[in-house]
């Protein structure tokens, strides 16, 4: 069963962005942290971003802080990755990821419910 659905990604140029959403039908995101990850071929999945579950607060990694935000809307049971200024290694597929009552997770393992992914790729 999968819980979560990403939409948004494709093919941008360098210097380009691209808005990725993650929306769910099965439970509340309001009381979920939720969490961004990609993995490129032949690398681990790593972490990209995550929120808290009960205030406005994120976390980024070191090699997309200042490009990419995360954000959310309750009521849309939809959460948000808005990528700027991509870059090729930015290339990945990127998965959303919901953690009942945790936030700022960057362990995948901690995790509840994932997306299926939506690919990114970022041409020179």
């Amino acid at each position: 069963q999968v819980d979560l659905v990403e939409s948004g990604g494709g093919l941008v140029q360098a210097g380009g962005s691209l808005r990725l959403s993650c929306t769910s039908s099965n439970f509340a995101f309001s009381n979920h942290g939720v969490g961004w990850f990609r993995q490129a071929p032949g690398k681990e999945r790593e972490f990209v971003a995550a929120g808290s579950w009960s205030d406005d607060k994120t976390r980024y990694a070191d090699s997309v802080k200042g490009r990419f935000t995360l954000s959310r809307i309750n009521a849309k049971n939809t959460a948000y990755l808005q990528m700027n200024s991509l870059k090729p290694e930015d290339t990945a597929v990127y998965y959303c990821a919901a953690a009942a009552f945790k936030s700022l997770v960057e362990a995948p393992a901690l995790y509840d419910s994932w997306g299926q992914g939506t690919q990114v790729t970022v041409s020179t």
